[in-house]
């Protein structure tokens, strides 16, 4: 039998506390401006160990789930204001996979300002060796064309992040890299719907005109490819077409 076997890898408890308190606070179970109830009094609650509860409370704390203030307790924290890009995941996993609509019209509008801004930086800095990359990806991807779901998001990630890369800062690729987890969620759920028609064509058509853009070093011309990329996707994400 050659079929390979994934083991099965066991939660430890530290992450099972993590999700369990994520899901409590998530839920409202537990209220934003709570103080949680001791250390000691908690973790016998949660049938956990008090070094297992604090090492999870520290990675809540990191999130901007709760906040640990010294000699007073653990508060629970409105994560809209006091969340990290972390969070994002977490959301993530809370809704079984898929944001609710206001954060997915939020990480849509997030897409459309940073990547308008990679599109015309790319445009300005990408270097000969950048764009043969590109060019490889476009020929990569037209093979592609009607491949599974998961193979059209991957390439699509990565032409996006190269865009990024392309950009010639330092930043934009890390951020791509810290939402790459709900980005590709998203675009999964584009592919999903419509990898077995002509519309994968046409976001093959538009990253080849981006990459154009990118040769004749063209930036009003790549932003506006950029806008209209993205909002081609995001008519047929809303259910309707631009």
């Amino acid at each position: 039998m050659d079929t390979v076997i994934e083991p099965i890898q066991a939660i430890s408890l530290k992450d099972a506390c993590i999700t369990r308190l994520e899901h409590m606070i998530l839920s409202g179970e537990l209220k934003i401006g709570e103080r949680l109830p001791s250390e000691r009094d908690f973790a016998a609650r949660l049938n956990v160990s008090r070094p297992v509860l604090h090492q999870a409370l520290v990675d809540l704390e990191a999130k901007g789930l709760v906040q640990i203030v010294p000699r007073r307790g653990v508060f629970i924290s409105d994560y809209r204001r006091d969340g990290s890009l972390a969070m994002l995941s977490t959301l993530l996993s809370y809704h079984n996979g898929a944001l609710a609509p206001e954060f997915n019209q939020s990480m849509l509008e997030m897409r459309l300002l940073v990547e308008t801004e990679t599109a015309r930086l790319a445009a300005q800095n990408r270097t000969p060796a950048q764009l043969e990359e590109f060019k490889a990806l476009l020929a990569a991807e037209k093979q592609a064309i009607h491949a599974d779901p998961q193979t059209l998001t991957d390439i699509d990630f990565t032409f996006h992040h190269n865009v990024a890369l392309a950009s010639g800062n330092m930043v934009y690729p890390l951020i791509l890299n810290s939402f790459k987890d709900v980005y590709t969620n998203l675009t999964g759920i584009f592919f999903n719907q419509y990898y077995q028609s002509k519309i994968v064509e046409e976001v093959h058509e538009f990253h080849c005109k981006l990459v154009d853009d990118f040769e004749r070093q063209e930036s009003d011309s790549a932003i506006q490819t950029m806008i209209e990329m993205l909002k081609h996707g995001e008519g047929y994400l809303q259910g309707g077409s631009q």
